[in-house]
């Protein structure tokens, strides 16, 4: 199986008014991971930003202004979908995984490729997006009214794993735990040796490392 986990941040919540500012994820097949990506963008020319949605990320508006113009960053994205994907094979399309990701990030995503006169986006991934908040959701069911939101940190913090909360709303990051609870609710391997309150760990998870910070294991959240 070929996954494409990801996870885009935005200038707003409204995908046809706002624009992408950084889609980051990774891409596993088969249960290895392939690659993990990280880019900043410049939103499309005309999108609406806002500054409370920047306030989440942690950026400004010129510093969002200043990343890479989207048109150089979608040749890169393509490329890299290329390398393990036949977009002219209708049999061979990556399973997009994200949280909360049917009602936010897919659409925001699916625009950002026709903003880049791309109709194609069907030729690359699968309908419909796997939504961890909703598998996440199912696997909750006991508990999940007695839980102050629904939201990522709240669900992986309920499941066991640890939560670096300046870390968050940082795409790396939220896809690290994004990852965690589809291992747990879909009981894919490695999701037995998360621990909570850093147990033990052989620390066979893939690596996030990005901004300047330290790395962690993916499978228990230690700093490494």
């Amino acid at each position: 199986m070929k996954y494409f986990f990801y996870d885009c941040e935005t200038t707003g919540t409204r995908y046809w008014k706002n624009g992408v500012w950084q889609i980051s994820g990774l891409i596993e097949i088969d249960g290895e991971i392939k690659e993990e990506f990280d880019f900043l963008v410049c939103p499309f020319k005309d999108a609406l930003i806002e500054d409370e949605a920047l306030e989440v990320g942690g950026v400004t508006k010129e510093q969002v202004l200043s990343f890479p113009p989207m048109s150089e960053v979608y040749v890169k994205l393509v490329t890299m979908l290329g390398k393990y994907v036949d977009k002219f094979n209708k049999k061979d399309k990556y399973l997009t995984v994200g949280y909360n990701s049917a009602s936010f990030d897919d659409a925001f995503f699916r625009a950002w490729f026709v903003q880049n006169s791309d109709a194609y986006f069907g030729s690359w991934f699968s309908f419909p997006n796997i939504d961890v908040a909703v598998l996440a959701g199912e696997h909750l069911k006991e508990t999940r009214l007695k839980m102050e939101n629904f939201q990522l940190k709240t669900v992986a913090k309920e499941l066991g794993i640890k939560v670096d909360e300046s870390r968050l709303h940082d795409a790396t990051y939220d896809i690290y735990l994004t990852r965690e609870i589809y291992r747990i609710v879909t009981k894919s391997p490695g999701a037995s040796t998360v621990e909570t309150n850093g147990g033990p760990c052989q620390h066979d998870g893939f690596i996030i490392s990005g901004n300047g910070k330290p790395d962690y294991c993916s499978n228990c959240g230690q700093e490494l």
